[in-house]
């Protein structure tokens, strides 16, 4: 749930920072992920992504006391972290497998998901213009994978579950952030997840070196980092303002891989990051705009 910013409260440029900030962090946590590698399995190098990353939820720790947990509550917050924990595995395979260009553009794909997801089990509208723009998005996931013209890789397969169960988890963020403070849902899932992961953590463990212990809690650090800015480019700006900032991730990610790991630069990638997320840009200014359409007035409430 994002904070809603009236207009005179609004910082355009502050909020485009902090989306500028948001994006670096995200970036470098795809970087320091490549460089764990095939050192460790996936579902390891996940669970100590999480568990080391524990030591940020302190803070939390008076909120989530507050709370009362019911059945269906719980139930949420397992669903939400089981799909988090599934879709985290898909995207540390992916990123041993794959450019991260590929990756960063491919996740722009989550949205889209959410989108989906919320006309599908929510009853939200689905109309013309939104219906419109996801299909220019699914053309934009075509032109990154283009089948038919290259091999698919088991990455790039791995990749399009990871974007479907990290929608899955939004949608059930969404739902239990109408009841719970975001603090709590952020760090329930932080919770939760490593312990989704340490049966399969466990049935296949390698012993980490220091310095991937090190990386994966540069990974957390990191990861956090980039929870905070976000949410603080949401707070200043309207989400129409910040949103295409996010396209930046992709050509860092990519001039990263150019740089780090070698990898070679396909203008593909970035024309369908650019399909995907203009659509996604789309649908986020067209939704400002009928908010603000309903929205009555100061002079109407008076009324």
């Amino acid at each position: 749930m994002t904070t809603r910013v009236s207009p005179s409260a609004s910082r355009p440029v502050a909020g485009i920072l902090w989306m500028l900030a948001t994006g670096f962090c995200l970036v470098t946590v795809n970087v320091l992920v490549k460089f764990v590698g095939e050192g460790l399995p996936p579902f390891e190098s996940a669970f100590l992504r999480f568990v080391l990353g524990l030591v940020f939820l302190i803070p939390a720790i008076p909120a989530i006391r507050a709370v009362r947990f019911t059945r269906r509550l719980t139930g949420l917050f397992v669903l939400r972290a089981v799909a988090h924990a599934i879709g985290v595995c898909f995207w540390f395979f992916s990123m041993t497998r794959i450019p991260l260009g590929d990756v960063t553009a491919m996740n722009f794909m989550n949205p889209v998901y959410v989108t989906l997801g919320a006309a599908l089990f929510f009853g939200e509208k689905l109309g013309l213009y939104r219906a419109s723009a996801l299909f220019v998005a699914f053309l934009g996931g075509l032109v990154i994978l283009r089948p038919g013209f290259r091999e698919i890789d088991a990455g790039h397969v791995a990749m399009i579950f990871t974007a479907i169960f990290f929608a899955i988890g939004y949608l059930t963020a969404n739902r239990l952030s109408k009841e719970v403070p975001a603090s709590v849902v952020v760090a329930m899932m932080s919770l939760i997840v490593p312990i989704c992961l340490a049966p399969l953590a466990l049935a296949h463990w390698v012993t980490p070196s220091l310095p991937q212990i090190g990386l994966l809690f540069a990974t957390a650090f990191f990861a956090t980092i980039a929870h905070y800015c976000m949410t603080r480019a949401f707070a200043v700006a309207p989400m129409a303002v910040v949103q295409p900032v996010t396209f930046l991730q992709l050509v860092w990610a990519m001039l990263f891989g150019v740089v780090l790991f070698g990898e070679a630069l396909d203008p593909f990638v970035l024309l369908g990051g650019a399909l995907i997320l203009g659509s996604v840009s789309f649908i986020t200014l067209r939704e400002a705009r009928l908010k603000r359409g309903r929205t009555p007035s100061p002079e109407q409430t008076k009324l």
